[in-house]
């Protein structure tokens, strides 16, 4: 038994999806879905810039909420599948939507056709197809395998879906600046490889055989040239007008260069602070803003429509993902939110010393929300233990009389 065996097995009844129909769209946009061969990630910049949305995602904390959320949370309270953990599910979600702007989810079932775990796919194809008239996902993977599964029970996340009613968009945008990329890496390469060569003109004063001006160059070469370290060159008489080929390889400059990075970085929505754990503050929180909580919001919507009927997302239960942002503000503005929310009662000194980045205190000591001591509610009064502020002196007025 293999991993598409343990993912899509399925009662002998659930199968006539092999040999579905087509499902018909409003756009007429034919529902199929492939993998984009670009070869993207293979780029560094295009790499660095899907690992740091992918690092920051896989750091989102997931949580069931709800009445019914006991069941779930005994199942996938540490691990989405007995396969990978929470993080590692997260990257690679957030990895394979970002290099195929489409994210394919399946859900795992229990021996009673429950969802117990989720796992994220990347088949080399998927199409919509219909089977009594509900819309399928059929899947086919490198391997050879075919495996299909209800629409409403799969995950699918998406970025830039516009022609298609399920899928998103290849990367073709992006393919002239990865052009660029790929010609200015070569070009230095190429840039260094002709600097370090010698390259001559020389004119034969005598006439000479063609055999015996083979026999010539060959010998030259192999006394002058042949080690790599130079020196000095020693040539006969018979050559005159000696010149030097220089060579000057064609290499953007920086404005140029970094209007292409810009590019890249546009397109995924981050900035080189971002790629190098420079992004604090109001820029990280407008990064999270931007960039890592669409994702979250997409994908906890996905994954409650996987795990709860409608019948129990009615009942209040639902998927919930986010992120401690304050755990990314500097250390000044830190301090002053925790002096604002603590005098306010709104923080607990848990909630505040996890934000600090310290050990949690005890429930009966961490879990109490502190208030100072002039706040009281409006309407029920000032505590009796506390004196009434005193009145202030009115102001004389002197009209000219005492």
């Amino acid at each position: 038994m293999g991993l598409f065996d343990w993912v899509f097995r399925r009662p002998a009844k659930t199968q006539p999806a092999m040999q579905a129909g087509s499902w018909e769209t409003l756009t007429a946009y034919q529902p199929v879905w492939r993998t984009w061969g670009g070869q993207m990630y293979e780029n560094a910049l295009v790499r660095a810039s899907i690992d740091a949305l992918a690092r920051h995602s896989s750091k989102l904390d997931v949580r069931f909420m709800g009445p019914g959320q006991r069941k779930l949370v005994s199942a996938m309270r540490f691990a989405p599948n007995d396969l990978m953990s929470w993080q590692q599910m997260l990257y690679r979600t957030r990895t394979i939507l970002e290099m195929q702007n489409t994210c394919f989810i399946v859900p795992i079932k229990d021996e009673f056709g429950g969802c117990c775990g989720f796992l994220p796919v990347l088949p080399s194809s998927c199409e919509v197809v219909s089977v009594s008239g509900e819309p399928w996902l059929r899947y086919r993977f490198a391997t050879g395998d075919v495996g299909a599964m209800p629409l409403n029970e799969c995950g699918v996340l998406t970025k830039h879906q516009y022609r298609s009613d399920f899928f998103g968009e290849s990367n073709e945008a992006l393919r002239d600046t990865m052009s660029l990329l790929d010609m200015q890496s070569q070009g230095i390469q190429e840039g260094i490889k002709n600097s370090a060569a010698f390259r001559f003109m020389a004119k034969v004063t005598n006439f000479m055989k063609p055999e015996d001006l083979a026999k010539e160059r060959k010998r030259f070469d192999r006394e002058n040239l042949a080690q790599e370290s130079g020196g000095l060159l020693l040539f006969p008489s018979i050559y005159s007008d000696i010149k030097q080929i220089e060579s000057k390889p064609y290499t953007v400059d920086a404005e140029q260069q970094q209007l292409i990075e810009t590019n890249v970085f546009n397109y995924f929505g981050v900035n080189a602070k971002v790629l190098q754990n420079a992004c604090i503050g109001d820029e990280w929180a407008a990064f999270y803003e931007g960039a890592i909580e669409p994702f979250a919001i997409q994908l906890a919507e996905a994954l409650t429509r996987m795990a709860y009927s409608r019948r129990e997302v009615a009942s209040g239960n639902y998927v919930s993902i986010s992120s401690n942002r304050l755990q990314y503000m500097s250390a000044h503005d830190k301090m002053e939110m925790a002096s604002q929310m603590a005098d306010r009662g709104l923080m607990t000194r848990n909630e505040i010393r996890i934000a600090l980045q310290l050990p949690p205190l005890p429930p009966e000591l961490g879990d109490t929300l502190p208030i100072r001591g002039e706040y009281y509610n409006l309407g029920e009064g000032r505590p009796e233990n506390e004196p009434a502020p005193a009145e202030e002196e009115k102001p004389r007025v002197n009209l000219g009389k005492e």
